[in-house]
């Protein structure tokens, strides 16, 4: 093994996985620190999937520092911090204290701070993040319920989370390619800055970045940055390329759908779910509250309606209807409630035939792969850029965990299309 990755979510750890896989890593995604090495044989890659984006930043630098331990101990080489294209963070962190934690670990004197995820529309220039055209303070993401991002300065987001010093690699130097790149590097090191936010407008940027930070105790950043990273290996005679898997063979069963994301796209989705005719079943925060819905009755639903083909069971809603109900329930109950709810009937229509699962929300996944007791994953096919098919290892049972803002309007309809 040679690349060490911890995830701060469940999707995140995803796309992680299958980037790596796409650039030729034989790549494997945990859902909890690996206990014995030897059952990570065979892979170049494994990825911890975690859910500290939004915990106490104590908790997230514990559980990251723990998961970096257990892939040292496996033979990591690099270690890769992997957060969310958008920068999801809180003035307090959690990105900032996990990376110092790390650094001071890994006894390293400088990393890169890199989101950007060109295919996906995330971009870095002057070191601010932009959401396809707009600033990341114009998006949605500045109401997202639980780290809404009213800042587009990366340099001044992490800089309010580390007492280090940050500086920036600006696109005039990524421009040049990867030994510029590099220089810059040495350079900021002589500054004293320990992070460096990189732009990056493109895929090839990337991979010139990615080619820089061989030798780095420590790279950070979205799935993107990564894409450059096990070219590095393969130079360096330490592995060969694998090709990237093409179709996935699914058990046979029912399918269902799971959106507990708010986001934009996500919303976008169920709507053309619901305009293709898929059978839904809405549900809310307030309404699990008071016991208006439960798992057992939405389980039942799921198979009256799941014999023809997939069915969506969500609780996606506006900014506006989601703020009020963190202002009648608080923020984390409100979000608790319904990634529990969900959870709880992921397992009960596991149990009832279900084989064919698609997740969607980086919290609701993490809850609903919790629930089931998913322990690793293999990384199958991408139905779009960032989100593959997986399989549950040891189990009858294939899994789509899909960022809320990730995927195509009808990513919900067309995701079946790439089983066999």
């Amino acid at each position: 093994m040679l690349l060490g990755c911890v995830a701060d979510d469940l999707t995140g750890a995803t796309d992680l996985a299958l980037m790596l896989t796409r650039a030729g890593m034989r790549t494997v995604q945990v859902m909890e620190p690996p206990k014995d090495a030897s059952q990570l044989d065979g892979f170049d890659a494994v990825v911890v999937a975690l859910k500290t984006r939004t915990c106490a930043p104590d908790e997230a630098v514990a559980l990251s520092l723990a998961s970096t331990e257990a892939l040292l101990k496996a033979g990591a080489r690099q270690i890769f911090f992997k957060y969310c294209s958008t920068f999801d963070s809180t003035e307090k962190g959690n990105i900032g204290p996990v990376a110092d934690a790390l650094l001071k670990r890994l006894g390293a004197d400088l990393t890169i701070a890199c989101p950007a995820f060109p295919t996906n529309k995330r971009t870095i220039y002057n070191g601010h993040l932009f959401v396809g055209d707009v600033l990341l303070s114009d998006s949605p993401m500045k109401d997202h319920p639980l780290t809404p991002m009213r800042d587009a300065s990366l340099v001044r987001v992490l800089q309010r989370q580390t007492p280090h010093k940050v500086g920036l690699v600006s696109f005039g130097t990524v421009r040049q390619g990867s030994a510029t790149i590099k220089a810059a590097f040495d350079a900021a090191r002589a500054r004293g800055e320990s992070y460096l936010v990189v732009d990056a407008l493109d895929d090839q940027h990337l991979v010139d970045i990615g080619a820089a930070c061989d030798g780095l105790k420590l790279v950070t950043g979205g799935s993107g940055v990564a894409l450059g990273l096990p070219a590095n290996f393969v130079r360096a005679g330490l592995m060969k390329s694998a090709p990237a898997p093409t179709t996935m063979t699914a058990p046979k069963g029912r399918s269902a759908i799971l959106a507990g994301s708010c986001s934009e796209a996500t919303r976008g989705q169920v709507q053309c779910a619901i305009a293709a005719g898929v059978p839904t079943f809405k549900i809310d925060p307030m309404g699990i509250a008071t016991g208006k819905f439960d798992a057992a009755s939405i389980a039942t639903w799921v198979s009256e309606n799941g014999a023809k083909g997939p069915v969506l069971v969500y609780s996606s809603a506006d900014p506006n209807a989601v703020a009020e109900a963190q202002r009648v329930l608080g923020r984390d109950k409100a979000g608790a409630l319904v990634e529990h709810l969900l959870a709880d009937v992921a397992k009960r229509i596991v149990n009832n035939g279900v084989t064919r699962l698609l997740v969607a929300g980086g919290e609701t996944s993490g809850a609903v792969v919790q629930g089931l007791g998913v322990e690793s994953l293999e990384i199958g096919p991408e139905i779009d850029p960032g989100v593959p098919w997986t399989r549950a290892v040891g189990r009858d049972l294939v899994l789509a965990l899909k960022s809320g803002n990730f995927g195509a309007p009808d990513f919900f309809t067309k995701a079946w299309d790439r089983l066999t």
